[in-house]
């Protein structure tokens, strides 16, 4: 693999709203003094789609998972995420609060052994909601809001392992946005899904983005390209540039982005 020089870097600051940010963010797995992320700074907008893209191992997972605290156990987090103006990262906070606002879709669809409805309210109640209708509302709205509903409104009962793949992956869509939160996470959401299903994942996540800040992990650089408004190229742990989503394809400032969006990387 070609060696760049991982101290330049592009990175704008978006001018819209914020609603998540990352101060310096540093992961360090284990007892190792090197980090697997490094000094990652990026600013995320309300309301888009941002695209985190880069070769594998690259470090887009491991920092999309710090943003709700779910690399706490398995690794060291250094640096500040910033949201709702409070540092997150700040071991006084509530992780499961933090979890609450800031949802997590993960790359294979991992329904519970539970009926599509049971799916959606199981964390519902655990939370105290018990008002059956407000229940029922709650299973309507999310469904809907991840194009799903139309497919299942007869076979709310139905097992969730029945339903296909891309239909699994939307319902866990909609079980984490049946819990209302700010923003969605999605790591490489469509890499176990044909065509079909990732072109309707991709239209329900566009709808999506208009009540919810999206920050998806993917390999498809066309993908990316289709969906997202920001991107940010991550290489060896470092985040080396990130910009609008048409410069980052059309006319990238740093020539590692350049190398790996014309398939000239490696």
């Amino acid at each position: 693999m070609q060696a760049y020089d991982l101290s330049q870097t592009h990175i704008v600051t978006p001018a819209e709203e914020i609603a998540l940010s990352t101060n310096q963010l540093q992961v360090y797995y284990g007892n190792s003094k090197h980090a697997s992320m490094s000094d990652a700074s990026l600013s995320f907008p309300r309301f888009q789609i941002t695209a985190l893209i880069g070769a594998s191992g690259s470090g887009k997972s491991t920092y999309l998972r710090s943003l709700n605290r779910l690399n706490d156990r398995i690794a060291r987090i250094k640096g500040e995420i910033i949201y709702r103006h409070t540092n997150i990262n700040d071991s006084k906070v509530n992780v499961y609060e933090v979890r609450k606002h800031i949802g997590m879709v993960f790359q294979k669809p991992n329904p519970f052994a539970k009926s599509i409805s049971e799916n959606i309210t199981f964390a519902l109640k655990a939370q105290g909601i018990t008002n059956r209708q407000e229940l029922k509302q709650r299973v309507e709205t999310s469904l809907k809001e991840a194009a799903l509903w139309d497919e299942v409104k007869d076979d709310l009962n139905k097992s969730a392992l029945a339903l296909s793949g891309g239909q699994q992956q939307r319902l866990c869509i909609a079980r984490a946005i049946a819990m209302k939160p700010d923003i969605l996470l999605l790591d490489e959401p469509a890499s176990a899904l044909d065509p079909i299903s990732t072109t309707k994942l991709e239209v329900t996540l566009k709808e999506l983005a208009k009540n919810y800040t999206i920050i998806i992990v993917t390999h498809n650089m066309q993908q990316a390209s289709r969906i997202s408004t920001y991107t940010a190229f991550f290489h060896l742990g470092h985040v080396l540039e990130y910009d609008r989503t048409e410069r980052i394809f059309q006319t990238p400032m740093i020539q590692a982005t350049h190398d790996y969006v014309t398939g000239n990387f490696g």
